[in-house]
């Protein structure tokens, strides 16, 4: 069984689709990050430029878009640590095939930033 993970190339290959996989996820919360930071930067230059509008820009934006690039600094920290991990294990013939607990933590890292920002969007509407 263990001869079966090592001279199958396949198997190699899907381990470094899912550490691209997982640097694109990192790389995208990073960007997205980026935009949600400059977010409130957006909104004091779309005041400045119609002072008759009113929209508070607030500090939110700032702390929430750098948690977002922390992150996806994090995620790709952690994959390349995985697959490392999981390269070493193949190697071995240890394979344990157990669900990714990275991509379950990321998910609900995510899910509570989200549901922050939505909380956050419906409080300051006017």
């Amino acid at each position: 069984m263990a001869d079966d993970f090592q001279k199958d190339p396949r198997v190699y290959m899907a381990a470094e689709r899912t550490l691209l996989a997982w640097i694109r996820t990192g790389l995208a919360l990073m960007g997205f990050g980026f935009v949600v930071a400059r977010f409130g930067l957006f909104l004091s230059e779309l005041k400045a430029m119609q002072p008759a509008l009113q929209i508070s820009s607030f500090g939110f934006s700032l702390w929430v878009g750098t948690a977002l690039i922390a992150i996806g600094v994090l995620v790709n920290i952690g994959s390349a640590m995985q697959h490392v991990y999981t390269i070493r294990t193949l190697n071995r013939g240890e394979y344990d095939g157990k669900p990714s607990s990275a991509a379950i933590a990321v998910a609900v890292i995510l899910a509570v930033v989200g549901t922050a920002m939505a909380i956050f969007l419906m409080l300051v509407r006017k």
